[in-house]
């Protein structure tokens, strides 16, 4: 890789690629995973690799395991002040993504765990599981008021640990107990498992949920983003979940130019015909690590093109890789961010999108029994 590299962007200048990621894992060991390497974090002091001692002992190291470690949290809602989001609190029952998603903007936060934003990112989880009980406390604490929650802002609650783990459905349980209202973005088929629950509020109108399908391109999808359902699937549970009177959501994200910017019309077209009724897209965020973990990927799969895309991204975002300001980071500048942005809107208004922009209800909420209220109750009595 690294001589491909070598060979097709050459020393770094301004429109060029300076890797240094550090070498990649062998393919076996990272089967189904979305980075090619696992350099530490951005706050390491120390830089760390494996190299091989000359008896093959790298090509004797197992295939990498995903490894899920236990956190206990002291607070579930995560509060932001993010003029260009639509929503100020959201949760993560889980840090890092099996999804493995090689785009994805979560991945730097693993260097605040000490770890590689590359395969640590995709292979060393944390799971919270206290967030259903943290949140109970949370809603139940005085002057709480009730806006949607997000799930899904950071890293995805039905990623596939949460087969096993259920934290995703514990807490809405206890959103359904107190008529909280919740948004959920996936990549995965498995929201389909809670249609039960989330059908139910969505009969209160307190739920909605949005699939990101970022191609429909299987081949794409299972380099892109190895461990999310199939694009398939995820319009699939589009369907499932409307049909269940679950109101839904599409995002067209990220949109990448050069790679699957051609097929942003007809993703929205098969999401509409699924049932979505609302529609949404990002451009591709390269911040920090992924920067490089991007450049690796267009390295290896798409070396005739990666000059160009590399070039299409910094036209996007001013002649940088990015661009973090509020209501820029999104959608980019520039005639090619203009033009995607056009194109999304005329697809958008043609096939109907966005006519109606449901908003969650908030006064059905009904803060849970705070514990030990009631003992308490009873003793004021004496």
């Amino acid at each position: 890789m690294e001589a491909a590299a070598a060979r097709i962007f050459g020393l770094r200048t301004a429109g060029a690629l300076d890797l240094s990621s550090g070498p990649a894992v062998a393919d076996a060991r990272r089967r189904g995973r979305g980075t090619l390497t696992n350099a530490s974090g951005r706050f390491e002091s120390e830089s760390r690799e494996a190299v091989d001692d000359g008896w093959g002992s790298l090509e004797e190291l197992p295939a990498l395991a995903t490894t899920v470690t236990e956190e206990k949290a002291k607070r579930i809602i995560t509060r932001n002040d993010s003029p260009d989001l639509s929503f100020d609190r959201s949760i993560n029952p889980y840090r890092g993504c099996e999804h493995g998603c090689t785009y994805c903007f979560a991945r730097p936060t693993h260097a605040y765990m000490g770890l590689s934003p590359g395969l640590d990112f995709e292979t060393r989880l944390f799971a919270k599981p206290n967030a259903a009980e943290l949140l109970e406390k949370e809603l139940a604490a005085p002057g709480y008021q009730p806006r949607t929650i997000a799930l899904g802002t950071n890293t995805d609650p039905y990623q596939p640990v949460e087969k096993q783990w259920q934290l995703t459905r514990r807490i809405l349980e206890v959103m359904e107990a107190a008529n909280h209202p919740v948004g959920i973005v996936t990549k995965n088929h498995l929201v389909t498992r809670d249609i039960d629950i989330l059908g139910r509020m969505a009969a209160k109108g307190l739920a909605k949920v949005a699939l990101s399908v970022t191609t429909l391109d299987g081949k794409l999808a299972r380099s892109l983003e190895p461990r999310a359902s199939t694009p398939a699937k995820r319009l699939e549970a589009l369907r499932l979940l409307s049909e269940a009177g679950v109101p839904t959501a599409v995002l067209v994200a990220p949109v990448i130019p050069a790679v699957n910017d051609a097929e942003m019309e007809r993703i929205l077209d098969a999401a509409w015909h699924m049932g979505a009724r609302e529609a949404g897209y990002v451009l591709l965020r390269l911040p920090h690590e992924i920067r490089d973990l991007f450049r690796e990927w267009l390295v290896a799969n798409r070396p005739d093109a990666a000059r160009h895309v590399l070039s299409l991204v910094q036209q996007t975002r001013g002649g940088k890789d990015y661009d973090a300001t509020f209501h820029l980071r999104q959608k980019g500048t520039g005639p090619f961010a203009w033009m995607i942005g056009r194109r999304f809107e005329v697809a958008r208004e043609r096939l109907g999108f966005n006519k109606r922009t449901l908003r969650l209800d908030t006064g059905q909420f009904t803060p849970p029994a705070r514990k030990g209220a009631a003992a308490a109750e009873q003793l004021s009595l004496f």
